[in-house]
C-alpha cells in the first residue's frame, strides 16, 4: 500500500509559519516513502493525510491540524517501527535529565551545605546528562538505520 500525497495548497505562501510547518510535514511523508511499513502504520498515516486535505481553509486550524498529525504519525512510527527523528532522544534525554538526576543533585547539594538556595546547581549537571545519553541513543539509531533525515522543531 503506498502513502497518500498530500493536497498542494498555493495561497500559504504568506503566512511563513504555515508554509514551514507545510513543507515540513511534505518531508516527514517523503522520507516514511522511502522506508518499508507495515500495513497498519500506511494506513494510519493515509488518515492523518485525508485528515489534512479535508480542511478548507489554511490559517491557524490547518497549522494546528498539520502539527496534530505530524505527531501522531512520529508516535506511530517509533511505537512499531522504532523510527525516531534526528535529535529526538536527545531533546527527550534533557528533560528527563533535568527531573531525574538535577533535582536530587541539587537538593542533596543543597542539604549537604545547609542553604536550599543551592538547589538550582543540580539542574545543569542533571541537564548534561541527559543531553550525553540521548545523544548517544541518537548515536545508535544512526547506526541502525532508523533515523529519519528530519529534525523536527
Amino acid at each position: 500500500m503506498e502513502i497518500k500525497e498530500l493536497k498542494d495548497r498555493s495561497g500559504i505562501s504568506p503566512d511563513r509559519k504555515l508554509a514551514d510547518a507545510y513543507a515540513q510535514f511534505n518531508v516527514l511523508l517523503t522520507e516514511l516513502r522511502k522506508r518499508a511499513l507495515s500495513e497498519n502504520v500506511v494506513n494510519g498515516i493515509n488518515a492523518g493525510i485525508d485528515e489534512v486535505n479535508s480542511i478548507r481553509e489554511s490559517g491557524k486550524s490547518l497549522k494546528k491540524q498539520l502539527r496534530k498529525q505530524q505527531a501522531q504519525i512520529l508516535k506511530l512510527i517509533e511505537k512499531e517501527h522504532k523510527l525516531v527523528t534526528k535529535n529526538h532522544y536527545r531533546n527527550t534525554w534533557l528533560a528527563v535529565g533535568m527531573a531525574a538526576f538535577g533535582i536530587p543533585l541539587g537538593v542533596a547539594f543543597g542539604a549537604s551545605m545547609g542553604n536550599m538556595a543551592f538547589i538550582g546547581i543540580g539542574m545543569p549537571v542533571g541537564m548534561a546528562i541527559g543531553i550525553a545519553v540521548g545523544t548517544a541513543m541518537d548515536k545508535k539509531a544512526v547506526e541502525e538505520g532508523r533515523q529519519l533525515n528530519l529534525d523536527v522543531q
